[in-house]
């Protein structure tokens, strides 16, 4: 049974993903006490990148910041897979985006933006959070975008 997140997903034409399996040694999502820390999150969509190469040569800033819109997507289904279910969710605390960057691209805040309004709108206040917009030479599978989230659950 769907809670009050993925009923606000479900509005915006959105459905949780599967999670993401590991690319390597790792887990996707682990909680330590009342927060809960995703791994990176690549814009996988059914277990393929859509989009590879560079943000600013290949792909297109807003491409990236769709894509980046799907990494927070797989996110919160990397957090739903430890703490069971989405409306434990007291706060996002931070949100780290990475994007592969031509060298002279400098817009990775605007791209980054994509996880923080998917966050926002499907949480409302509690997906407000402290963040970084970091870019990179290069990413796992030639992803354009990755992104990691920090979560606080409620103490029940």
């Amino acid at each position: 049974m769907a809670g009050a997140v993925e009923a606000k997903l479900a509005e915006l034409g959105l459905t949780l993903p599967d999670v993401v399996p590991p690319l390597a040694s790792y887990q996707p999502a682990v909680q330590s006490g009342v927060y809960v820390y995703t791994s990176g999150q690549l814009p996988m969509v059914e277990g393929k990148l859509p989009v590879t190469g560079k943000v600013g040569a290949e792909v297109t800033p807003d491409e990236a910041k769709e894509l980046a819109r799907t990494c927070a997507l797989n996110a919160l289904a990397a957090v739903k897979s430890v703490a069971g279910d989405l409306d434990r969710i007291k706060r996002v605390v931070k949100v780290v985006g990475f994007v592969a960057s031509a060298s002279d691209f400098t817009g990775q805040p605007a791209v980054i933006n994509g996880a923080s309004e998917l966050l926002g709108a499907a949480l409302g206040d509690k997906g407000v959070h402290a963040r970084s917009a970091v870019g990179v030479a290069v990413l796992p599978l030639d992803a354009p975008v990755e992104v990691e989230v920090q979560v606080e659950l409620d103490g029940a």
